[in-house]
């Protein structure tokens, strides 16, 4: 990763951060990361990508990361294939934490996804740029559109054959058409 700013590690040793304050934490790839990223995301190109902010100890168990994420990425729209520029910026809060305090559901129940998904296990290692990268992905459109494209019907069936549409699959909408029949034949006759 290479930047005019100073630029922390990737991944960061546990043994080797300050337990008295903040770390910085400073990620800005250059051109062959940011492609490298881009291509593991989906997306065309990220033109910029930077993630700031600090690590900071939580007592004696786990760390805390704050960090700012700006990016400028270029994706494919869903309907034109045109290129579609979207530009991220958001907080990005994580922890870790030993595995003996993340509370663990019992073998065999089912459990819920919890709410709090910040919360990872700690390890030998934090993984900067992995926090950087998921956050990105969280972060980016599923389905990036220009703006005033809309995604029209789309009608397959074989030649000769009648599309089926949304109205005929609502199985209710011919029984109110024969109710109005009948109501009509009765006032007739």
């Amino acid at each position: 990763m290479s930047s005019d700013a100073p630029s922390t590690p990737p991944r960061l040793r546990v043994a080797s951060l300050r337990n008295t304050g903040p770390t910085p934490v400073h990620l800005e790839p250059g051109p062959d990361d940011r492609a490298r990223i881009a291509a593991e995301l989906g997306a065309e190109t990220l033109r910029k990508l930077r993630f700031k902010g600090e690590l900071r100890p939580l007592g004696k168990y786990g760390w805390r990361l704050e960090a700012e994420l700006g990016a400028t990425a270029v994706q494919s729209c869903i309907v034109t294939l045109e290129p579609v520029t979207t530009r991220i910026d958001t907080t990005v809060v994580r922890e870790y934490l030993p595995a003996s305090r993340i509370a663990q559901p019992d073998p065999g129940s089912e459990t819920e996804m919890p709410e709090d998904d910040s919360v990872e296990e700690l390890g030998e290692e934090i993984d900067i740029e992995g926090a950087m990268i998921e956050s990105l992905s969280l972060a980016l459109p599923t389905y990036p559109r220009k703006d005033g494209v809309e995604l029209g019907d789309a009608q397959f069936a074989a030649e000769g054959i009648a599309p089926m549409t949304d109205e005929d699959s609502k199985p209710f909408a011919g029984l109110a058409g024969l109710r109005e029949k009948m109501q009509d034949k009765d006032r007739e006759g």
